[in-house]
């Protein structure tokens, strides 16, 4: 997985401890793995070896035996031994559309994504990477189907909708679920630095609130873009005037850098316009980098009462964009110490080998390879 894209033999290594039940199965999967491997943009068809293989595939697929964990399993087992050869990883997660929206006869099963009309499913794996930004592999995903969305609804009755429902009815609990399987990385690896990193959809306060710590005391480790300014505590446990934003940007300039920008097309069928939404040509941008401990103010739940929160912020934020660009601003939520540029560095850069995940999403969830999967 780190060095390109494998070959039979090797994807014959990944899937060596497979147990489907039935040693038939598992020999059909190490045929069809290596026959994927050996044709990767390629359509079932294209990949197999005449029309036997074709449908010994398609039986594989269908066979209610085969669980997507099952067939996981000695992936993400060889995926840990990688992982204990690093000194430090990032766990990156992150959602994707699987589209499969067709002009005329629909694929069974889709169910509606940002509309009735576009049809399809989400994935959301945690893919684990070295510091040199090289994909080590997947420890873990979530994959679901929307039955139905809420069409016409008022925004006041979506926020309504938003604060009442526990977050283990929503679907960002799925961001959770990530954390607690990236625990049991850190509790698997206990020699490597393990830290989860997420851009700012999962800024959720019982993201933060969840358990960090392993029996081996191997602790994970967040790095969380924020999306929403919040409420901090002073020393006295009482609510400071200050929110996090401006008090991160009241400090000091520790530095000042470079950083890559990627390119960005426009997200199909946005709900809301926003310049996260919008299209970003690839370009470098000049930062200024701050970074403060603060204690967060817990917000209030009908069915829950959360604790304060001590975390770190760091505030990455371009003062002179160029001309029609919007500037880059990131506010990064983490549980890594600060208390030197160099930490405050390495947070950051935890931060950009997250961008690895959609790059990799991206050429793996595309349209047209999806069809050719589907054919």
């Amino acid at each position: 997985m780190s060095e390109g894209i494998k070959t039979g033999l090797e994807i014959a290594d990944e899937f060596a401890g497979v147990d489907l039940g039935d040693l038939r199965l598992n020999r059909r999967l190490l045929k069809i793995a290596s026959a994927l491997a050996g044709c990767p943009t390629g359509s079932i068809p294209a990949a197999t070896d005449g029309r036997a293989e074709m449908e010994a595939a398609y039986r594989f697929f269908d066979n209610a035996k085969v669980t997507p964990a099952d067939v996981l399993a000695p992936h993400r087992e060889a995926t840990l031994q990688r992982i204990r050869q690093c000194n430090m990883v990032v766990l990156a997660q992150d959602t994707t559309e699987m589209e499969l929206t067709r002009p005329t006869q629909q694929v069974e099963g889709a169910g509606p994504l940002t509309s009735e009309k576009r049809r399809g499913s989400y994935y959301h794996p945690l893919m684990a990477f070295n510091l040199e930004n090289l994909c080590l592999g997947t420890v873990w995903n979530k994959h679901w189907v929307r039955e139905k969305i809420h069409v016409g609804r008022s925004e006041a009755d979506k926020q309504r909708a938003k604060l009442s429902t526990p977050i283990e009815d929503k679907e960002s609990m799925r961001w959770i679920e990530g954390i607690r399987a990236g625990r049991e990385v850190a509790q698997a690896c206990p020699q490597t630095t393990c830290v989860c990193v997420s851009d700012s959809e999962s800024d959720i306060y019982e993201l933060f609130a969840e358990p960090l710590g392993t029996p081996s005391g191997n602790d994970l480790h967040l790095v969380i873009r924020a999306c929403r300014d919040r409420k901090l505590l002073d020393g006295d446990s009482k609510i400071d005037d200050a929110k996090l934003f401006d008090a991160v940007r009241k400090s000091e300039c520790l530095y000042r850098c470079v950083v890559d920008v990627s390119s960005r097309k426009a997200k199909p069928n946005a709900q809301r316009k926003s310049p996260r939404t919008s299209p970003r040509d690839a370009r470098t941008a000049k930062v200024e980098v701050r970074a403060l401990s603060v204690t967060l103010a817990p917000p209030s739940r009908p069915d829950r009462t959360l604790p304060s929160l001590k975390l770190n912020v760091i505030l990455v934020e371009e003062p002179n964009p160029p001309e029609g660009q919007e500037p880059i601003q990131w506010l990064l939520l983490t549980t890594l110490p600060i208390s030197t540029i160099e930490e405050v560095q390495r947070v950051v850069a935890c931060y950009c080998i997250r961008w690895q995940i959609e790059i990799t999403q991206a050429e793996c969830v595309s349209r047209t390879s999806l069809y050719r999967l589907a054919a």
